[in-house]
């Protein structure tokens, strides 16, 4: 099983329109994406009302499993785009 740690970059956390874009990147991704903040279990990251849920807020980290066969490159390109100000003009 492939693991990274992300800090999220996102003023808003993993709320409405960041949490709505990861959610859409994991679906894409085809893989089943786990993602656990702290000691909390981890919840299917593909589902925008269990990623907000969780309660990340800006500058808190979490961290993304998946198994499959290209989950270290999902989880790179996931840690990416989490890592990524996901609130700021276009």
């Amino acid at each position: 099983m492939a693991q990274r740690s992300a800090v999220v970059a996102s003023k808003v956390g993993l709320h409405a329109r960041p949490a709505k874009l990861f959610t859409q990147a994991v679906g894409a991704s085809g893989l089943g994406v786990r993602i656990a903040k702290g000691d909390a279990p981890p919840v299917d990251a593909a589902s925008i009302l269990r990623v907000m849920a969780l309660g990340v807020k800006n500058g808190e980290e979490v961290t993304l499993s998946a198994e499959g066969e290209g989950a270290d490159d999902v989880l790179a390109e996931l840690v990416e785009l989490l890592e990524t100000d996901l609130d700021a003009e276009a």
